[in-house]
């Protein structure tokens, strides 16, 4: 797949075995089925959205690849090979990162700290190596974000997007070839969305594949390559975003209906009652 679109050229090579597939997965609580069957699969370089209302059941199978909840049934296979994913450790070890709507950042540290939060480096005695984590947070920056300067600043005092940055930047200092990112752009402004767009671009061109979580049907068109629509636990389907229309798309996560299903007085429904 290559094409361009706001978040750059998709660098995704379709030809190789996918960066990571789900297959068939099920996740049941209790007498409910969250994820009934969906396979998904995520080339290198490549954003694809998982979409769907509340409840459609795309956190929860992102929740079976971060190693938060493990599938009752199906499996996960990473550059081809069945993986199983208990927990987080899992997760890292197969080179996934989440960088969640939160960002789970501390706020009263600098981006140092937080890149190497729960992984610092010590020096031979045991004390805190600042010295060399300094430098690899200034390695990683370069490469994601050269404009980036306040390495340290707390980054409470950051903008959204910069905070962006040192959530992503330890992502991939830690070796992510998978991202998980949860709602990435929620309550930036103009400015700051950009410069996410931008950090998407470049993790692209460095083959890293992107699971983008958004319910904010503009964002996921300026920003993924193909979409994946979920409702009620199943996939309704999955569509290469420049062969879609936003009110296809629409259609898709309100009404589970096909591309070119809908009918004009089906998309006038939708838009009388969707917020996005």
């Amino acid at each position: 797949m290559t094409d361009s679109n706001a978040a750059g050229v998709s660098t995704a090579d379709p030809t190789g075995p996918p960066l990571c597939e789900f297959c068939d997965i099920e996740v049941s609580f209790g007498g409910l089925h969250a994820v009934a069957g969906v396979s998904i699969d995520l080339h290198a370089g490549e954003v694809v959205a998982v979409v769907g209302g509340n409840g459609a059941g795309k956190s929860t199978l992102m929740h079976t690849l971060s190693g938060a909840h493990p599938a009752d049934a199906g499996e996960i296979r990473i550059n081809g090979l069945r993986v199983v994913i208990h927990n987080p450790r899992d997760a890292r070890a197969y080179g996934v990162e989440v960088i969640y709507q939160k960002l789970a950042l501390a706020d009263n540290m600098d981006a140092a700290a937080n890149v190497f939060l729960g992984r610092e480096l010590l020096t031979r005695t045991g004390s805190l190596d600042d010295e060399a984590m300094d430098s690899a947070t200034q390695t990683v920056m370069q490469r994601l974000n050269p404009r980036f300067k306040n390495l340290k600043t707390p980054v409470q005092s950051l903008s959204g997007g910069q905070r962006q940055s040192v959530a992503i930047a330890r992502a991939v200092h830690f070796n992510a070839r998978i991202l998980i990112m949860d709602e990435p752009t929620a309550a930036l402004g103009p400015a700051e969305t950009a410069q996410v767009r931008e950090l998407i671009t470049q993790l692209k061109a460095e083959g890293i594949g992107i699971f983008l979580i958004s319910h904010d049907i503009h964002d996921v068109f300026d920003l993924a390559d193909r979409i994946c629509v979920m409702l009620q636990g199943k996939l309704v389907g999955a569509v290469n975003k420049n062969e879609v229309t936003k009110d296809e798309v629409l259609a898709m996560i309100i009404a589970g209906k096909q591309p070119g299903e809908a009918t004009i007085d089906d998309i006038a429904a939708l838009h009388g009652g969707a917020t996005h």
